[in-house]
């Protein structure tokens, strides 16, 4: 792993940039051990503290092979690279509990579905769905490609953090009013959900402690790295575009 810290003497504060190699393996330090953070691809993740573990958003073609069976999976929304049956369904064991909102349950035998604003509690983890659409992008005038209470992000309590999964988003007062919150993961995507800029913009206006740009394919990061200098913010580079767990 390369690390690079680019600092700003003016402001006397520090961004760090933590660059490095498909399925690192990164570790947060939390209460009854460390959380585990595995990118998978594009959108989808695997956690894992103590005895949970947590897989988001798994899709084609992304691999689970080799990792943990899932207590938990998280569905934020219907589209192919969030919602995939088939994969769901390999991966669950008989304990699994998924999370999804209503208009992906329905594909998603025996899950518990959560609207935006609902807390619940979910194998001993305090899940809370946050509403994630569009607010001008869509496929034509007057269309959005994610309409607002269709899909969920979610925070998940574990180990004493809060973890925030964007899914996919812009930049919306919902998450601009967020607090608290020890790990994010934003997306940046044109023209589904917004530019590195942009996203840049939004975690300036909530603060996690480290940030992780996932579903980015093909945009810039140095956009993004840059225009989050000074402000002390943790910005963890990975490589999302691997299908091969290791």
């Amino acid at each position: 792993m390369l690390r690079v810290h680019i600092g700003c003497a003016a402001a006397g504060l520090l961004l760090t940039v933590a660059v490095a190699s498909a399925q690192t393996r990164d570790v947060i330090p939390a209460t009854g051990g460390n959380i585990t953070i595995i990118p998978v691809y594009h959108g989808s993740l695997q956690v894992v503290h103590a005895n949970h573990v947590i897989d988001v958003d798994p899709a084609a073609p992304a691999n689970f092979t080799g990792l943990q069976a899932p207590a938990i999976i998280l569905v934020t929304d219907i589209h192919d690279d969030h919602l995939d049956a088939g994969l769901v369904g390999r991966l669950r064991t008989p304990m699994t509990a998924i999370v999804a909102p209503s208009a992906a349950a329905g594909q998603l035998q025996g899950s518990t579905v959560m609207a935006n604003g609902e807390t619940r509690s979910v194998m001993g983890l305090t899940i809370e769905a946050v509403p994630m659409y569009n607010l001008v992008r869509g496929p034509s005038a007057g269309q959005l490609f994610h309409t607002k209470g269709r899909g969920n992000g979610y925070i998940v309590t574990v180990g004493g953090k809060r973890l925030y999964f964007a899914g996919d988003t812009e930049c919306v007062p919902e998450m601009k009013a967020l607090t608290n919150i020890d790990v994010a993961f934003i997306p940046m995507i044109l023209p589904y959900t917004m530019p590195p800029s942009e996203a840049a913009e939004c975690v300036k206006a909530f603060k996690p402690k480290i940030v992780y740009p996932y579903h980015y394919m093909g945009a810039d990061m140095s956009e993004f790295t840059t225009a989050l200098q000074g402000t002390g913010i943790e910005v963890r580079l990975r490589e999302w575009y691997t299908t091969t767990a290791k």
